[in-house]
């Protein structure tokens, strides 16, 4: 389990690095856009993402 766990971590690692690779001035723009958005939205946005992976989770396994 903690070998897939490792992977898994890795690979999100991964993903998340390719828009910094390849855009990092419109990733720059992003992240400081960001700071203008207020908690609620971020934890409802959070929430959104974790409840989308939760589900995608439950369908492919």
């Amino acid at each position: 389990m903690w070998e897939e766990l490792g992977r898994a971590f890795c690979l999100m690692l991964v993903l998340e690095g390719i828009i910094p690779f390849l855009y990092p001035a419109r990733w720059r723009r992003l992240v400081a856009s960001l700071a203008e958005v207020t908690d609620k939205q971020l934890r409802s946005m959070g929430l959104v993402s974790m409840a989308i992976g939760v589900g995608l989770l439950y369908l492919i396994n």
